[in-house]
């Protein structure tokens, strides 16, 4: 690499340790070892984002703010841009409520899924995130159980919306599905939200 380049072991070594920090590489050690493509995941680029949340105090408010534009508009857009597949697909998604694990892989699974259907990667990126981010924070705050059956049928609503292309539900319901989250995070942690954001 250092041929191929024309650089210095330094140069090489701080470049690679760049490309570790934001998750495109990982470094091997050993016979055959080296530096392998791993691919930057939302969380990597994510985790860089927090640099600059952090050295701006940028507060945890501000970025589920930031969620509560985002959300809405990926709906709409979701909408606007559907086609037949993708609408059975997010049809068929089901929210589970069977455990904590579950609930929030598939509840985070079905925002994801709306956001890809929106057509827009820079969007989707952006709001992946940004989800990534407050769930780090706030791993532990998911809605109770008794109120995950809400969450489902808020989900089916939103993904009923979408399949007939209403953008103006679609985008109505998922604002109104985000808003009922904030406020419960409100009323349980109200601290929280005024915590700035820091560097992972």
């Amino acid at each position: 690499m250092q041929k191929e380049y024309s650089v210095g072991r330094g140069s090489l070594r701080e470049a690679l340790r760049i490309l570790e920090v934001h998750g495109i590489i990982s470094l091997k050690a050993g016979i055959g070892g080296g530096p392998v493509v791993e691919g930057a995941t939302t969380k990597d680029f994510g985790r860089m984002a927090t640099v600059f949340f952090q050295a701006s105090s940028v507060s945890f408010r501000e970025v589920i703010d930031a969620r509560l534009e985002l959300e809405p508009m990926l709906a709409g857009l979701a909408a606007d841009r559907c086609d037949p597949d993708q609408a059975k697909d997010l049809l068929a998604a089901r929210t589970s409520t069977e455990n904590d694990g579950a609930y929030l892989l598939t509840s985070a699974g079905f925002h994801r899924q709306v956001a890809a259907m929106s057509g827009n990667r820079i969007l989707s990126l952006v709001s992946h995130a940004i989800e990534d981010i407050f769930h780090e924070r706030v791993v532990g705050l998911l809605f109770p159980p008794e109120k995950r059956d809400d969450v489902v049928k808020a989900h089916e609503a939103i993904a009923e919306a979408i399949a007939a292309g209403d953008r103006g539900t679609a985008e109505q319901l998922m604002r109104d599905h985000m808003v009922e989250y904030v406020q419960y995070v409100e009323e349980r942690y109200p601290a929280l939200m005024d915590e700035i954001v820091t560097w992972q």
